[in-house]
């Protein structure tokens, strides 16, 4: 008998990258989590292509047609209790998540962001990394709290700042990497290899440090 895999809802706002980045993986029979719903606050994301063609349920729940965001979030939660979703992933969803949203997944709501966090938060973080002329860049899977991209870090993953890079290329080397960094950092969360130690993460011993996907910089091959 296979083991249970535990129910993922992925919450989308646009093409769903990191959403295919899940679908793959959870086509793999061991990888530890399957994708049972995909909802997006916005009719048109390509995201939601993505989710039927992998016959996966695919929802829309279009935040202009609420009055409030308490009410907004009652329809995703509906949403995701009816799919039986366990935990919550938040790959390019553009509306942020409150906390009484936070507490019906407690200690389950992961995001991916284009930083090494805490460094550059919110929006535009290329664009800040390239400001700021840093010479490391990278993505980040966390766990969500109540503030903007300020949660318990799980995985991260590094990329070179080449001195030609522009906004686009830089988001492209590091979206390549997210690809790769969100199922493992899932695998890593729903399997109990990372844990929830207060305001921070506590790693099984079992786990090394290319478990948690740390990578020196070095120029793109």
């Amino acid at each position: 008998m296979s083991a249970r895999r535990a129910r993922l809802g992925v919450l989308v706002s646009g093409g769903g990258s990191n959403l295919q980045a899940l679908l793959d993986a959870a086509g793999q029979a061991d990888y530890p989590a399957e994708v049972a719903c995909v909802l997006s606050n916005v009719p048109t994301a390509f995201a939601l292509e993505r989710a039927r063609k992998a016959g996966v349920r695919a929802e829309v729940v279009d935040h202009k047609g609420f009055g409030s965001k308490a009410d907004f979030e009652a329809a995703v939660l509906g949403v995701l209790a009816d799919a039986g979703v366990e935990w919550v992933c938040l790959a390019g969803f553009m509306r942020l998540v409150s906390a009484d949203f936070l507490k019906r997944f407690p200690g389950r709501v992961l995001n991916i962001h284009p930083s090494l966090l805490p460094a550059f938060p919110g929006l535009h973080a290329q664009k800040q990394a390239l400001e700021r002329g840093v010479k490391v860049a990278g993505c980040t899977v966390h766990y969500v709290d109540a503030g903007t991209d300020t949660g318990p870090i799980i995985a991260q993953a590094a990329v070179p700042v080449l001195p030609e890079d522009d906004e686009a290329s830089l988001s492209a080397r590091i979206l390549a990497e997210e690809h790769r960094l969100y199922p493992l950092a899932v695998r890593l969360a729903v399997t109990g290899a990372v844990t929830l130690d207060g305001g921070r993460t506590k790693v099984d011993a079992r786990v090394t440090g290319d478990g948690m996907a740390l990578r020196s910089p070095g120029a793109p091959k």
